[in-house]
């Protein structure tokens, strides 16, 4: 396996360095609040309205690009947690099965959609495992939001209920859960064959299966990894040249929720380290645009109805040097 340290390093495309002409690749990062609004009931239809929208997106993106989408899942794995809990008669599935379930579900959904839109195009989903350290900090500071959004006295009655962290999430609150950084990608050889296929690879979903070495292999982590720091590293081993993350927000701003707010539309990766973000929210965003903008990418946050003005910077914001 690869050392940390070479993880960041570009990966030459075969076909590229044998001069076969393949369209440029783009990281598309879908997020979970964007598939699912926050507030809205997480149901089926409200979530399949969301993934329409972004299939349409993506089937114009894919028209110059080679795509591997990277989707978050913080409202989906919070149901299916709550699910989990209410079936009594056998011990709740760990989070790291979930995360699993929830690739599958959200997976099948967009390859779905997206191959409506593109009946010609061949779409894979994968079920991919990301290693992080199993003592990362995270583990004991939280701060990864999942599930719906609670007011005062709903939190504390499930939080003592079920043993669950609240963090404030705006107006509302939310069960926070350990979010340890990715390291590695496990499953990175199938994701390589798959774009050289020229097929569009959805991946790392949910930020992937939290995994760690153990002395008989790898073992699941109890974590939810941030799928913004996923498809960053995703971004820069696939050498990319765009990393396009959509979600519920059309911009980065500061002072966001103040009479003062603005919007940042463009920036470099050193314009934007002077600034602090909410560690749950944008916070993982910004350091995941900074990090594949100074890595020499151009990177993007926007919202998900206005994916292709974000790409062509007439909405959202833009890194880059």
């Amino acid at each position: 396996m690869a050392s940390e340290s070479s993880l960041a390093q570009p990966r030459v495309n075969e076909s590229e360095s044998q001069g076969i002409f393949m369209k440029p690749i783009a990281v598309v990062a879908l997020g979970g609040n964007a598939l699912l609004r926050r507030g809205d009931a997480p149901s089926f239809d409200n979530q399949l309205a969301n993934v329409k929208i972004a299939a349409a997106a993506i089937a114009e993106i894919a028209k110059d690009y080679r795509i591997a989408i990277v989707h978050g899942n913080g409202p989906q794995v919070g149901l299916l947690a709550l699910q989990n809990l209410a079936y009594t008669e056998v011990a709740p599935y760990p989070l790291d099965v979930l995360v699993a379930e929830s690739e599958g579900m959200i997976g099948y959904m967009l390859a779905q959609e997206i191959q409506n839109v593109m009946p010609t195009s061949e779409v894979t989903t994968l079920l991919t495992r990301i290693e992080v350290d199993a003592n990362d900090k995270s583990m004991l500071d939280p701060t990864k939001f999942i599930g719906a959004v609670y007011n005062e006295e709903e939190a504390k009655v499930l939080a003592e209920a079920n043993n669950w962290i609240m963090k404030r999430d705006g107006e509302y609150l939310r069960r926070v859960v350990a979010s340890p950084k990715p390291k590695n990608i496990v499953d990175m050889k199938a994701i390589d064959a798959l774009l050289a296929d020229e097929q569009i690879v959805i991946c790392c979903g949910g930020g992937g299966i939290p995994v760690c070495k153990s002395d008989n292999g790898f073992m699941g982590v109890q974590g939810v990894i941030d799928k913004d720091l996923s498809a960053t590293l995703l971004a820069k081993q696939l050498n990319a040249e765009k990393l396009l993350i959509l979600t519920d927000a059309d911009a980065v701003y500061l002072d966001w929720g103040t009479e003062n707010q603005r919007a940042l539309r463009h920036a470099t990766p050193a314009e934007l380290s002077q600034y602090d973000f909410p560690a749950g929210s944008m916070g993982p965003k910004v350091e995941a645009v900074i990090d594949f903008a100074a890595f020499g990418g151009k990177a993007y946050i926007g919202a998900l109805e206005h994916g292709l003005d974000v790409l062509a910077e007439r909405s959202g914001t833009c890194v880059s040097n």
